[in-house]
Formats: C-alpha cells, sequence, structure tokens
C-alpha cells in the first residue's frame, strides 16, 4: 500500500539520519574487538551506544508525532464530550485514543504525501542526501502547523528564544513552531470542549431544579439528566455533527 512505502521510508530516513547509521556500517578488522565500526562518514563508534540511542529516538518518536498533529485537540475535545455526557468511562480511553489516531491520519495524510514526495522520493533515488532530505520534509510540516499556530503564542516563544523576527512565518525557526503550535491546539481544544459543554450545563440545571421543586431530593439529578443527555446527544446525530465540525476546523 501507499502509506506502507511512505511510512517505511520515513523510518529509513529516520534510520540513515544517525550519526554513523547501523545501517551503513562496515565491519572492522578481524583482530579488533567487534564492538567498533566505522560508517560511511568515517567515524568510529560503539554499535551498544547507538543502538541506545536509536531506541531512545524511537521511543520519543510517538510523542512528537502526537505533539505535532491535531491529535491533542481531538483528544481534549472527545474528553470535554464524556465529561459533558457524564458517562464517566464511556466511551473507554482506548476508544477515544484509537478515534483520534484515526482522525490525525486522517487529517495528516496530505502533509505525510508531501514530505514523502520532496524528501523521501529523491533521498530514495540518490538525489540528496540525508541532510538535505530532512530540510527538505520540514517545510510542509511547518506550514501545517503555521496554519493553526496563534501570533501571540509564536510571538512569546520568539521573544523567548532570543532570536530575531525573521521577515516571512516561513523563516521562522521549528523550536518557535513547535511549542507555539502545542499551546494553540491546547487553547483550542478547551474552546471547543467547554462551547459543547454548555449545552449539557443547561439541561443539568433544568433537571435539578425539576426535582428540586417537586420534592425528589433523595433521587440525584444526575441519575435522570444522564439519560436525557444521551438521548439528546443520539437524537442529533452527535457524533457525526462533532467529528465533521473537528475536521473542517483544520480545512
Amino acid at each position: 500500500m501507499n502509506w506502507c512505502r511512505q511510512l517505511r521510508g520515513v523510518f529509513g530516513l529516520f534510520v540513515m539520519s544517525l550519526p554513523g547509521s547501523i545501517a551503513s556500517a562496515s565491519p572492522v578488522h578481524p583482530h579488533g574487538s567487534g564492538l567498533a565500526w566505522t560508517g560511511s562518514a568515517g567515524t568510529s563508534g560503539s554499535v551498544p551506544w547507538n543502538i541506545v540511542v536509536l531506541l531512545t529516538l524511537l521511543t520519543l518518536l510517538p510523542a512528537l508525532l502526537v505533539s505535532l498533529t491535531p491529535f491533542t485537540r481531538l483528544l481534549v475535545v472527545f474528553h470535554f464530550l464524556r465529561q459533558a455526557l457524564g458517562t464517566q468511562t464511556a466511551p473507554s480511553n482506548q476508544t477515544l485514543i484509537g478515534l483520534s489516531l484515526i482522525l490525525t491520519y486522517f487529517l495528516m495524510q496530505p502533509v505525510g504525501s508531501s514530505i514523502y514526495q520532496s524528501s523521501i522520493v529523491p533521498f530514495v533515488k540518490h538525489q540528496v542526501d540525508v541532510w538535505d532530505a530532512m530540510e527538505r520534509g520540514v517545510p510542509p510540516l511547518r506550514h501545517f502547523m503555521l496554519k493553526f499556530a496563534r501570533e501571540k503564542d509564536l510571538a512569546m516563544f520568539l521573544e523567548l528564544a532570543r532570536a530575531p523576527r525573521p521577515a516571512r512565518p516561513e523563516d521562522l525557526p521549528m523550536r518557535v513552531v513547535m511549542p507555539a503550535y502545542m499551546l494553540s491546539e491546547l487553547k483550542t481544544g478547551f474552546q471547543v470542549g467547554a462551547a459543547l459543554y454548555l449545552p449539557f450545563l443547561v439541561l443539568d440545571l433544568v433537571v435539578a431544579a425539576v426535582t428540586t421543586s417537586i420534592g425528589m431530593l433523595q433521587l440525584p439529578p444526575v441519575v435522570i439528566s444522564t439519560p436525557l443527555k444521551i438521548m439528546l446527544f443520539v437524537m442529533v446525530d452527535g457524533w457525526n455533527l462533532l467529528v465533521g465540525s473537528l475536521l473542517k476546523s483544520f480545512t
């Protein structure tokens, strides 16, 4: 499949970008210890240490991918929805995370295709080296994040980085764009979650006022309001409206 080839190419580029990549390592002299090796750049190192570095980077890679994609906004909104419905554990965390990952792939697939065409394809054809390929893969991701990063957050991190103000937003360094994008996504997620919470809060207040006025003091209002909120959410086809609105917010 096309996305499998893209993923394999990105992983290969990531491995080859390591200093003295294991994939390009050549064995040392037979009389050596067997642990030292010489990479394509002529540098020598220790195989176990490079494996440790590789595994460490692979451990951090999922966190970076989640942080630099719409996953954060989607998961925050779904969490607020579950709290507003009052269902506590339904849908489960695994279900919400899985849905967020699928929607993240749906939204990031054009960006991944752009990175694949501009970076991985020339690298596989030996038209560019590793570092040029990595530099070519950054602009599509930066362009995506700049579309949703607030100017206020960008200005704050640019000031904290003590970096000169660039002539164009595309010239901003990634160390400024990434945290600004994260803060902007969190703010947007909380805004959507608060707006989503209000209708269900009004229903809770109405049910609480009705049960109190008729003297049903021993029956918690949440026992009545929770089924009503679920029925209301299902009747208006809430999942379709919510997911559709979230996806349209990224277009």
